[in-house]
């Protein structure tokens, strides 16, 4: 087997989606996002099949006084049109800046269209007992001791605002009254769970007010009370977790879980999960809640758009990340130009030697500033590098604001002044300059702790992941496709070195490489000490990794070189319409939509791929192999300045 130079291979930029680009739905789906508390550049074209841990973003809870004109900010500031944005993207990352360089197939690589449709992307998440997640079933577990349907009616509109308002704290009152009309002991009854069930927190009690009665709301036990799950009303018989299969379109896991409690009104971290899914993409796992009822949530899906809840049941535990087995994609590329004997040999390819595990585009960034040059100045302890490379002005693709807040800055150095710049106050910027604030400029260290741990924790495993893609670029160069003394296998989770008597017994599948830290070994051969040498050119030891910062102490980890994916499948189509799907969704099946028949022969084709991979590998870098292509947004709005938002 040869490995095989980079080439860069002329690339579409995918459409959005019809559906998304009209203008009443993008104004409903402002509405119902309300409660969006990631940062969305809508730009990255990058799937992860599962991000790591460290890669997750956490939750930064709401801030009420804040939220709304923060989230429309976010929503309504626009990136430009086609051509301003494509100019801005000059300053990108491209693949070589991040070491990947090489591919392990030797057929001639040939165009397609990416995710001309988030639903050409489709991700199915397999759980740890090997079951692929499937949304199949709306029907709700019968409860004797669920309230009646009645429930969520009863309260007039004016009453579930007045009500959300007590919860929330948004004005001084201590208690809602609620008249009942048509007073019967049933009525009240109904009205009592209803406030207690769609309002946790909050308590009821009956009062006699001028000869007519009334519901008063008021809250339990002071602010500590919000929203937290009622253990008192939740049967002992009846599993503590609704466990539900999320359904969901171009949208990411985080801004889901936010949308969804917003309207369950609860806390976000009620939720739990086994891994964060893609937003350009149709993706479908499993969601787990505390003490919140199939009944409540199957509600939600008469008034979520793009989102859809099913599949429904109970059980005592919540769900932890990276508890999966991987994801099965299923991957339209459009508009493909190979010809059928290409087509077969990269599939082949595919299916049978894999493709380099390099970490993809993602994990990078797509600003001029990359964050593995923030994780490098973290692990050198150089804290004013940390602070400048956060918040100078960089050239690129980017918010108006933030553009703004970055030249105040840059003018200034005055933390308060590019604050006021910034209405948006959530993001990595907005955390950092709120504890420079705080803690004065003397104190970078503390500063940046405000910034929540996941998100440190990602500039430096960026670094490592550079690392990693550049030695793993250099092994292949050095070594090809076969195994060779030195290298590292693993056997259980220890790593040892193949000698050379027992070379023999390895193939490249079985070799892996390590992310450097101060927990691992290294490779006995050259790339053991490429590892060195690159470490000292960036100013770090490579024996001395522990930081004096315990949370930036790297320990390390091993990650194998060639992933081949399992259940590979592969059939080529012709169609005329760019916009008919070309395979139906879950969704779909359950409404009985059929397939559009395609042409024999319409005037384009499309590769219609399928393919299962592990946790913490990108389907983008399989993708690449197949097409032999650079995945970077640089390189395909330079290839074409039409790709639209």
């Amino acid at each position: 087997m040869e490995t095989v130079e980079m080439n860069s291979v002329s690339l579409k930029r995918p459409h959005s989606e019809d559906d998304v680009d009209n203008a009443d739905e993008i104004k409903r789906q402002k509405i119902l996002e309300k409660s969006k508390a990631g940062n969305d550049s809508g730009q990255s074209i990058e799937t992860v099949t599962e991000q790591p841990e460290d890669m997750k973003s956490e939750i930064v809870p709401n801030e009420e006084s804040e939220e709304q004109e923060e989230e429309e900010l976010e929503d309504s500031d626009e990136d430009g049109d086609p051509e301003s944005f494509a100019d801005m993207m000059k300053h990108g990352l491209t693949e070589s800046d991040v070491g990947i360089t090489k591919f392990v197939s030797s057929h001639k690589g040939f165009s397609g269209i990416l995710k001309e449709r988030y639903s050409d992307f489709v991700v199915h998440e397999i759980g740890k007992d090997g079951r692929v997640s499937h949304l199949d079933d709306f029907s709700v577990p019968v409860d004797d001791e669920d309230p009646s349907e009645e429930t969520f009616t009863v309260l007039s509109e004016e009453d579930k605002q007045r009500l959300e308002e007590l919860q929330l704290f948004k004005n001084k009152e201590t208690s809602v009254a609620i008249e009942v009309i048509e007073d019967t002991k049933e009525k009240r009854t109904i009205i009592h769970q209803a406030v207690k069930s769609l309002f946790p927190g909050l308590e009821t009690k009956t009062e006699d007010r001028d000869g007519k009665k009334y519901i008063i709301a008021y809250h339990a036990a002071g602010k500590k009370a919000l929203a937290n799950p009622r253990k008192h009303s939740w049967p002992k018989s009846r599993g503590s977790y609704c466990h539900f299969v999320l359904y969901k379109e171009n949208k990411d896991t985080m801004d889901a879980i936010n949308v969804l409690s917003k309207f369950l009104r609860v806390k976000p971290n009620i939720f739990s999960y086994m891994g964060t899914k893609d937003k350009r993409a149709i993706t479908v796992q499993e969601i787990a809640v505390l003490r919140i009822t199939a009944q409540r949530l199957a509600h939600l899906n008469k008034c979520l758009m793009n989102f859809k809840l099913g599949n429904f049941s109970y059980k005592n535990h919540p769900l932890k990340l990276g508890e999966l087995q991987g994801n099965h994609f299923t991957v339209v590329l459009r508009n493909i130009t190979g010809t059928d004997d290409q087509i077969e040999q990269a599939m082949h390819s595919l299916r049978e030697i894999g493709f380099i595990n390099y970490y993809g585009m993602q994990r990078f960034g797509t600003t001029a500033v990359p964050t593995y040059q923030i994780g490098r100045a973290i692990l050198q302890n150089n804290w004013n590098e940390v602070m400048d490379l956060i918040l100078k002005p960089r050239p690129g693709a980017e918010k108006g604001y933030l553009v703004k807040c970055r030249e105040e800055w840059a003018k200034t150095k005055d933390p308060a002044a590019a604050l006021k710049k910034l209405p948006v106050k959530r993001c990595v910027e907005g955390q950092l300059l709120r504890g420079l604030l705080k803690y004065g400029m003397k104190n970078i260290i503390s500063a940046f702790g405000i910034i929540p741990r996941n998100n440190r924790l990602m500039y430096i495993h960026s670094y490592q992941s550079y690392v990693w893609n550049n030695m793993v670029s250099k092994r292949i160069e050095e070594y090809g496709l076969r195994a060779v003394p030195g290298d590292l296998i693993l056997k259980g989770a220890t790593a040892v070195h193949i000698e050379e008597g027992d070379v023999d017994n390895y193939t490249i599948h079985d070799v892996v490489m390590p992310l450097p830290g101060f927990d691992v070994i290294y490779p006995k051969h050259k790339i053991g000490e490429a590892y060195k040498e690159m470490l000292v050119a960036d100013n770090l030891d490579i024996n001395n990794m522990r930081h004096k910062i315990r949370d930036y102490s790297l320990s390390g980890a091993y990650r194998k070189i060639i992933i081949r994916p399992q259940n590979v499948n592969w059939e080529v189509v012709a169609y005329d319409d760019p916009k008919i799907p070309l395979f139906t969704t879950d969704l779909d099946k359950l409404e009985g939509k059929p397939l559009p028949v395609l042409p024999a022969d319409g005037k384009f084709r499309a590769l219609k791929m399928e393919f299962s991979l592990p946790p913490s590998t990108y389907a983008t870098m399989a993708i690449r192999e197949v097409l032999k292509m650079d995945t970077s947004i640089k390189n395909q709005t330079q290839l074409n300045t039409t790709w639209l938002r």
